[in-house]
């Protein structure tokens, strides 16, 4: 076997160097020598099989099993060395006519009913609170932070990301606004306290609702903060503001009409929704296997032309799209170091084996959004041509207002990290 691996990984890195060992002592090393050296060493023939059948799968597999250790190096930079060859190169037939077939079956792994996208929320988002609080900023906000700039601390891009997010709102005090996918509650606690909104968060996430309804309780904001479990296609009433942050990767490609349709439904006729979503800037694909697997099952990231079509259908207007290039990169990196500092913990929550899953987690993921094609699109959406400002002026000037307010939070986060 060993033969095959070392032909498979000589046509996969062209540029860098990795030498791999495996458990009979053999070793070779694949690449033009450049970069940092990068090691692994791979238990056994079988693993090797795996790894040259189902790459995709099997590399987060046995690490997660132990079976590929990453001796110079660390995962991270396996997975970007990988990434780095295979995006540089062109994609040859068979790579293509197996994407499109994976494509193809998406309807088949997507088929997110109520019963089934409650059991995929569950599967990650109702695991141990304490494994959260780990790598996540004091506010508990696992989506994507706005950077402002370059090293700007997470606690102030998570902060900065829902100032971003109202401004985009316009919300005037009284406003009746749905959250969907409420989290933690973080945005809709924001929107209550500094903008003087009445607030409906949703979830179906058990963990999440108790967070979040103890939050609101704790903070005195409960009278203007109602979450509750319940999903999307279940709720009524209209709305003067509509947001979802995080939760539209799990609606499923076959559900795009359904929820455009429903937002449509809900959105007051003066109405803005604002649409936060991990997309693809390389057009339409499949869920890599392992993270479908392990991470998200149902999960689904679109690009842009799977997703417009759906609005159009609806009868909604675009009013306003802004592509977050790398900054989804910059908040897996915050998290990966923060979790990789208390990974200790982390094991003591749960074992070994699920501490390489997070880390592989994290890793692939921060990879995906600089080398993979991924990126976060905000999407305003209205149901009028003039319910939004001429130009977007707006924003910055709502945030202005914003910062004065909440930047004690930052304060108050600080002091508590």
């Amino acid at each position: 076997m060993l033969p095959v691996l070392h032909a498979f990984l000589e046509r996969i890195v062209r540029k860098g160097m990795l030498e791999v060992e495996t458990g009979s002592a053999s070793r070779f090393t694949v690449g033009d020598g450049s970069g940092k050296r990068i090691a692994v060493w791979l238990a056994d023939s079988a693993a090797a099989r795996q790894l040259v059948l189902c790459p995709q799968l099997a590399l987060g597999e046995l690490y997660m099993d132990g079976r590929l250790v990453v001796t110079q190096g660390s995962i991270y930079d396996l997975i970007v060395l990988f990434a780095c060859n295979l995006w540089s190169r062109s994609t040859s037939e068979i790579v293509r006519a197996y994407n499109g077939l994976r494509i193809a079956l998406r309807p088949l792994h997507q088929r997110n009913t109520a019963r089934r996208a409650k059991c995929n929320v569950a599967h990650h988002y109702d695991l141990d609170g304490r494994l959260y609080r780990l790598f996540l900023d004091s506010d508990m906000q696992y989506s994507c932070a706005y950077f402002e700039h370059l090293g700007q601390r997470l606690e102030e891009a998570q902060l900065a990301k829902k100032r971003h997010i109202a401004a985009k709102l316009l919300i005037e005090p009284g406003d009746r606004i749905l959250d969907i996918g409420s989290g933690w509650g973080g945005l809709a606690l924001y929107l209550a306290e500094c903008c003087g909104a009445r607030v409906t968060g949703i979830t179906l996430s058990k963990a999440q609702l108790e967070y979040a309804r103890s939050r609101a309780k704790e903070s005195g904001l409960a009278p203007a903060v109602d979450f509750r479990a319940l999903d999307y296609r279940a709720i009524g009433g209209t709305f003067d503001r509509i947001v979802s942050v995080g939760m539209f990767e799990h609606v499923g490609v076959g559900y795009f009409d359904a929820f455009f349709t429903k937002i449509a439904e809900l959105l007051a006729d003066d109405g803005i929704m604002l649409l936060h979503s991990i997309g693809r800037s390389d057009g339409p694909s499949a869920t890599n296997s392992w993270i479908a697997k392990y991470i998200f099952p149902g999960g689904f990231v679109p690009a842009l032309s799977e997703v417009l079509p759906a609005v159009e259908r609806a009868g909604l207007i675009v009013t306003d799209i802004e592509i977050l290039r790398l900054h989804y990169a910059e908040t897996l990196k915050a998290w990966r170091e923060r979790f990789l500092v208390r990974r200790h913990e982390a094991k003591a929550v749960y074992d070994e084996r699920f501490c390489r899953m997070w880390e592989f987690y994290l890793a692939i993921a921060e990879c995906g959004f600089r080398h993979g094609g991924l990126m976060v699109f905000q999407m305003q959406l209205a149901k009028r041509l003039e319910t939004v400002p001429l130009t977007r002026d707006y924003i910055t000037a709502r945030e202005a207002q914003l910062r004065t307010m909440d930047m004690r939070q930052v304060g108050a986060s600080i002091a508590a990290e």
